[in-house]
């Protein structure tokens, strides 16, 4: 899980970025909602949990950048001090996916973040992945196509079911890097333009094949399944 944290607050923030490196995931902690927005801009991310209460550009401002300008859906979930009714109805009919009042509780607020990633991604924990022809065997780290196997590396592997669990997400080249490489990756992004390269031609993902792989400039990849209308185009 890549996960963004916008949070002013030092202790706060720094207590949640160390109970979700716990749990694994990729954190980056940004302690003002202009540099989230710059990041946001050309980096994806599985969750972003936003403070409300934040100089510059408030929690709301922000979600309202995503949804708005960017037509982001990443998941967002606010932790915030403000506890009235009418701001966890605006919260949530502005596209929040969830809200927690501080002093927040480690165990449920992680809980919540599985919940609101399993209503969002439904693949997220799979352990068998099928999607039209393709089926994805997680512990064999097997892929067969109309039934029939494709050899892929170990890596090229990981990468294909990274793309299949974010169907129709884009993500940009830095999340895959951390996704299947690891956070630590001392590796160009060019690596990931090579492998993509390769998974697209031993999947065949092509139109003519429902399928399409799409590469955004400057930013990563989208897979998208066609409508069969678009495929047969």
């Amino acid at each position: 899980m890549r996960i963004a944290i916008v949070e002013d607050d030092v202790v706060q923030g720094d207590a949640l970025e160390q109970w979700f490196r716990e749990q694994g995931a990729d954190v980056h902690l940004f302690r003002e909602s202009r540099e989230f927005v710059r990041i946001a801009g050309r980096e994806s991310f599985d969750v972003a949990l936003v403070d409300w209460m934040l100089p510059e550009m408030t929690g709301h401002e922000v979600l309202r950048w995503l949804r708005e300008d960017r037509c982001n859906d990443t998941p967002v979930v606010f932790i915030t001090a403000r506890n009235a009714e009418e701001d966890i109805v605006e919260a949530l009919n502005a596209g929040a996916d969830d809200y927690l009042v501080k002093p927040v509780r480690k165990m449920e607020l992680i809980s919540r973040i599985d919940a609101v990633l399993r209503r969002a991604r439904p693949h997220a924990k799979s352990q068998k992945i099928e999607v039209a022809q393709y089926a994805f065997d997680l512990p064999s780290k097997r892929v067969t196509m109309n039934g029939e196997p494709i050899e892929l590396t170990d890596k090229e592997f990981e990468l294909a079911v990274f793309l299949f669990r974010n169907l129709g997400r884009l993500l940009s080249r830095g999340h895959m890097l951390e996704a299947v490489w690891g956070q630590t990756a001392n590796l160009a992004t060019r690596t990931v333009d090579t492998h993509v390269s390769r998974v697209r031609s031993k999947l065949n993902l092509r139109p003519e094949n429902g399928f399409r792989l799409v590469p955004t400039y400057n930013y990563g990849y989208r897979l998208e399944q066609l409508a069969d209308e678009d495929a047969d185009a």
